[in-house]
C-alpha cells in the first residue's frame, strides 16, 4: 500500500525562522513543513524572502533566530551533514564556462568525496538522464541557456541529494524550453527527491506542485494545494474595466461570471481563476 502524504517523514522542516540584514527584517518567523518526496513551491514577488529561505537551508546563510532541519540535520549545528542532504541549483548560471560539461560535474563529485569511478559513473547516468549525453565533452560556454540550466539540475543531483532546491530553475527560458525543464522537475520526483521550488510563473507551480506557500514581506500568508486554493477564491474570474480601471470578481461557476458581467457596462473578459488571483486577493501584489 502507498504511503500516504499524511504519514511520510518530513524532509524540510523550518521553525519560527528570522533573517535581519541590519535594519531589513527579510524573515520574519517562517514556520514549515515539507514531507519526503514532495513538490512544494514557494512563492512571491521580489524581496519577499524566498531566496533568503533558500540560502538559509542549504547553508549559505545563517538564520538570526529560528531552527531549520534538512532530512531531520539541523543546518546550523549539523551543517555537513545537512549539506550532504541538499542538491541546489540557483538563479544564476555559476557553470565554468571555460570548461566541459564533463569537467564541470567532475568538480562538484570531487568537493562530495566521491571516487573517481563513481563520479564517472553519475556523470554519463545524470548527462543520459538530462539529455545530455552527446554534449559531455563540449565546453560549457557552447550550450544554450536551456542545456546550461539541465547541466547545473544534473550537477545538484550527482551526489544523490535527496532534497533539491530549484531557485528560479526557468527564468530567461522561452516556454518550450520552460516546458522540457518542467518534464524533468516532474521526473526527479518521481524517482522519488524532494523538491524545494521558487519560481515567478504561477503556471509552473499550478502545473508542478503538490503544495504551495504564498510569501509576502517575509511572512507566510497561506499554503495549500494549488487546486483547493483556487476553488476556495471561486474557479472562474470576471475582469471588469470601468472607469480606465480594471476589478475582478470571482464566481464558482462560467455561468454566474457571464451573468453578472451584462451588469457592468465596460469591457470585461471571463477567465479561469489561477494561482495569481488567489496572491492577489491575499496581498493585494502580483507574484512576479
Amino acid at each position: 500500500m502507498a504511503e500516504s502524504a499524511a504519514t511520510k517523514p518530513v524532509a524540510i522542516e523550518i521553525r519560527g525562522l528570522k533573517k535581519r540584514y541590519r535594519q531589513v527584517e527579510a524573515l520574519k518567523g517562517i514556520t514549515l513543513k515539507v514531507k519526503e518526496g514532495e513538490l512544494f513551491a514557494y512563492l512571491g514577488p521580489n524581496g519577499s524572502g524566498k531566496t533568503t529561505t533558500i540560502k538559509i537551508l542549504v547553508g549559505l546563510a545563517r538564520a538570526s533566530e529560528g531552527e531549520a532541519f534538512v532530512n531531520g540535520y539541523n543546518v546550523e549545528k549539523e551543517s555537513i551533514n545537512a549539506k550532504r542532504q541538499c542538491g541546489y541549483v540557483p538563479q544564476a548560471i555559476n557553470l565554468d564556462h571555460e570548461l566541459t560539461v564533463e569537467e564541470n560535474l567532475d568538480i562538484h563529485g570531487r568537493l562530495f568525496d566521491m571516487s573517481r569511478s563513481y563520479r564517472r559513473e553519475r556523470i554519463d547516468y545524470l548527462l543520459e538522464y538530462v539529455g545530455l549525453k552527446d554534449r559531455k565533452k563540449s565546453p560549457v560556454k557552447e550550450l544554450s541557456g536551456g542545456m546550461k540550466r539541465r547541466v547545473m539540475i544534473a550537477r545538484a543531483l550527482l551526489h544523490e541529494p535527496k532534497v533539491l532546491f530549484l531557485d528560479e530553475p526557468t527564468v530567461g527560458l522561452d516556454p518550450a524550453i520552460r516546458r522540457k525543464i518542467w518534464a524533468l522537475v516532474k521526473k526527479i520526483q518521481m524517482d522519488g527527491t524532494t523538491i524545494f521550488l521558487t519560481t515567478h510563473y504561477i503556471e509552473e507551480a499550478e502545473f508542478l506542485a503538490d503544495r504551495v506557500a504564498f510569501l509576502s514581506e517575509g511572512t507566510i500568508i497561506t499554503v495549500g494545494k494549488p487546486q483547493e486554493l483556487i476553488d476556495d477564491l471561486g474557479r472562474w474570474a470576471l475582469d471588469v474595466v470601468e472607469n480606465e480601471r480594471m476589478h475582478t470578481l470571482y464566481f464558482p461557476t462560467q455561468e454566474e461570471a457571464k451573468r453578472h458581467a451584462v451588469l457592468h457596462p465596460g469591457a470585461f473578459s471571463v477567465r479561469r481563476v489561477n494561482l495569481e488571483d488567489v496572491f492577489l486577493s491575499l496581498t493585494g501584489q502580483r507574484v512576479g
